[in-house]
């Protein structure tokens, strides 16, 4: 799984970092940094209640982060 994640800064200097692929995936931080940190921790609480609810199998995954 390959995930790409937007980020920008808006108007009120705070960095959003959004992930493409996942329709609501947004997360916040003070620098690019951390924005792009909050967003992968965001990724990956997704994919752990994916393989804990058997949606996904953990042998089969293969995760990467992109930042655009």
């Amino acid at each position: 799984m390959r995930y790409v994640v937007e980020v920008e800064r808006d108007e009120e200097g705070r960095w959003l970092a959004e992930v493409l692929d996942m329709p609501g995936a947004v997360a916040f931080g003070e620098t690019r940094d951390e924005a792009l940190r909050a967003a992968e921790a965001l990724v990956l609480r997704t994919i752990a209640d994916r393989v804990e609810h058997r949606e996904v199998r953990p042998d089969k995954l293969e995760i990467s982060f992109v930042s655009a």
